[in-house]
């Protein structure tokens, strides 16, 4: 079990951890390592960049952040990792989470606990009601899918098979993807869903290609998975065949660069991009690179460090006491600017409501990759909340 204090991680600023009473402690359970260990170090980055340009006191309160490492999807770890915080750390927050069912198996702790969960990434929409003490600054996969849909309408592509990771983001994906597209006019000809240890994905784009669609909607889990897909998808040469990728987060910024020119071209909608031109983005990623000259911000990174405004928020509302009702409440309805741009808390699915942008991966002045915003879908709620149960 790794138990880490982040103020313990090299190269940040975060609290000296000052033996005093007056600490909030913040629980994070993110996967630290193994294949997925990319999020965690994503969260703990962008929080030692909030800390930097915030503070690490909230008026008289020190917050500090606590780290579990949850590697892979283990609800029962989960849970017993999120018991251990609470009630060994006193901790009065639990925040992180990539994978839905670990997010999904804490939830029947936090009103017991007296504690609320701010998730940092995992993005099925049902996770928010599975607690009235549970709260998202990521997304959800219906409501990039949804924009997606639209455009792909809009570019007259008629037919398509859609391909996602069968787990709970993308069964979501799915849906959402299905019902506005068939809504609209177009034709699914074929689904396919793939299980979340698939490394080789040429026979089932075999079958894609097969059905000879006008474009392929994927969905899966931002790491080694998307990236074997997406190679498998310009090895295929589907491209070349006139068989257009629609997704979201599969050129995701820390790999794009390895993914190279081929990716060029590639569509994707999502609600962030290292590449967006706010004052507010361009704070963030200079101070994320002046801490990690290596890191490359993106969705997870997003996440992590408007979860930390958040957080921040509720400690401020309730002035350091635990009181989950009370800091959950103060920040229904929350508007702040992101790097992402504008966003707001949902105050009656505590989800988050945001911009969701159309993207191209094009190369920038630098020789770099980057998705490039070529439109915007203002301030999307939570599709999945709206799709029609099947």
């Amino acid at each position: 079990m790794l138990k880490l204090s982040l103020m313990t991680l090299p190269a940040t600023s975060f609290m000296a951890g000052a033996a005093q009473a007056d600490i909030v402690k913040v629980g994070v359970i993110a996967p630290m390592t193994g294949p997925k260990a990319i999020f965690g170090k994503q969260f703990t980055e962008a929080l030692a960049v909030y800390q930097k340009q915030n503070g690490t006191k909230v008026g008289e309160h020190e917050v500090e952040f606590v780290i579990r490492d949850l590697p892979d999807i283990n609800p029962g770890q989960a849970r017993a990792l999120a018991q251990e915080l609470v009630i060994q750390e006193d901790v009065q927050y639990l925040a992180g989470f990539e994978f839905t069912p670990n997010a999904m198996a804490v939830a029947p702790i936090l009103e017991r606990a007296n504690v609320p969960l701010v998730i940092f990434n995992a993005a099925t929409s049902a996770i928010v009601g599975a607690s009235p003490y549970a709260l998202r600054t990521s997304y959800t996969t219906p409501q990039v899918t949804v924009p997606v849909a639209d455009c792909a309408l809009r570019k007259g592509m008629k037919k398509v098979v859609v391909m996602v990771s069968d787990y709970g983001p993308g069964i979501d994906a799915e849906r959402a993807f299905t019902w506005r597209f068939q809504e609209n006019g177009g034709e699914i000809i074929d689904t396919i869903r793939m299980s979340t240890n698939t490394t080789d994905f040429s026979p089932m784009l075999q079958r894609a290609r097969n059905a000879k669609p006008d474009a392929i909607y994927i969905f899966l889990p931002a790491g080694p998975s998307a990236y074997a897909f997406m190679r498998a998808y310009v090895d295929n040469h589907l491209a070349g065949e006139g068989i257009k990728l629609l997704g979201t987060a599969e050129t995701d910024e820390t790999m794009l660069q390895e993914l190279g020119d081929p990716a060029i071209g590639i569509h994707t909608a999502y609600h962030y991009s290292q590449a967006h031109s706010s004052p507010e983005n361009d704070r963030f990623t200079r101070d994320l690179k002046a801490l990690f000259p290596k890191a490359e911000a993106n969705f997870a990174s997003v996440g992590a460090y408007d979860g930390a405004h958040v957080i921040y928020k509720m400690i401020e509302a309730t002035n350091g006491r635990q009181d989950a009702a009370k800091a959950v409440e103060a920040v229904k309805g929350l508007e702040w600017v992101s790097p992402r741009g504008s966003v707001k808390i949902d105050p009656e699915s505590r989800g988050i409501i945001q911009n969701v942008y159309m993207r191209v991966v094009e190369k920038n002045g630098e020789g770099r990759l980057i998705n490039t915003e070529i439109e915007t879908f203002p301030m999307q709620p939570d599709w999945g909340h709206l799709v029609p149960k099947q």
